[in-house]
């Protein structure tokens, strides 16, 4: 049990390393407001993690629906003091695909949707004089590969946001960025073209589980108020 109970909003909770997130933080003694499109997923994630984990749908595409997930947080508590701003899609396929509705996919997801979580949360953090944004990036925010130009864009466009906004933000508003290398998820289910899901397969094959990830935000977020960790990259031992 932590000493200081937060309420914590994370986004694409309902697999993966948002559900691992959410999971961690409620077992730790935050009240996690866990949020996704899937909301039977969700409610059995809160029927394994206890009382501390409120459900609530969310697409993060929509800002109207953004706004509704931020609100009915601080109407539970009175605070909104962590958004993890984790959904994301990662249909990777190679430009000459034109795949162009899986590039706009992650465009909406990745970028349009964490910049709706921020617009949603500042306004919160900034009236209360504290609050912290965690940004679920990736190593692609770092690096490019074949078939992975679009998701890597947005991505590294999360990781500028993020940044720029850490420089933007009072000195009371925290901000950090994880970028996750290969973890066990749901992400490359989504991948159509067939040889980028075989190079998926194989760049897997060394993947760590998302409580990895999971560990990394717990630490970030339960820093004393004057520390800010601002960027941790995780990958697996095997990844280079």
């Amino acid at each position: 049990m932590t000493t200081k109970q937060k309420t914590v909003l994370v986004t694409g909770a309902s697999s993966g390393i948002g559900a691992a997130i959410a999971a961690r933080l409620a077992g730790a003694g935050h009240h996690v407001v866990a949020g996704a499109r899937r909301t039977d997923r969700l409610h059995a994630l809160a029927e394994r993690t206890g009382d501390n984990l409120h459900p609530v749908q969310l697409d993060v595409t929509d800002p109207v629906s953004v706004t509704a997930f931020v609100e009915a947080a601080h109407r539970r508590t009175g605070r909104v003091d962590v958004l993890v701003n984790n959904a994301g899609v990662m249909p990777l396929s190679r430009l000459d695909s034109l795949l162009l509705d899986e590039w706009n996919s992650m465009i909406d997801v990745n970028v349009r949707g964490l910049l709706h979580g921020i617009a949603s949360a500042l306004p919160y953090f900034t009236a209360q004089g504290s609050g912290h944004f965690v940004t679920i990036a990736s190593v692609g925010a770092h690096e490019v590969v074949p078939t992975s130009a679009v998701y890597s864009g947005t991505k590294y466009a999360a990781w500028a946001i993020t940044e720029g906004l850490r420089q933007e933000c009072d000195p009371s508003i925290r901000v950090t960025t994880i970028s996750p290398g290969v973890v066990t998820s749901e992400l490359a289910d989504s991948i159509t073209e067939p040889g980028a899901a075989q190079a998926m397969r194989t760049y897997r094959a060394h993947a760590i589980a998302p409580d990895a990830i999971a560990a990394a935000v717990s630490f970030a977020i339960e820093q004393p108020d004057a520390v800010d960790v601002n960027e941790i990259v995780v990958r697996p031992t095997r990844q280079r």
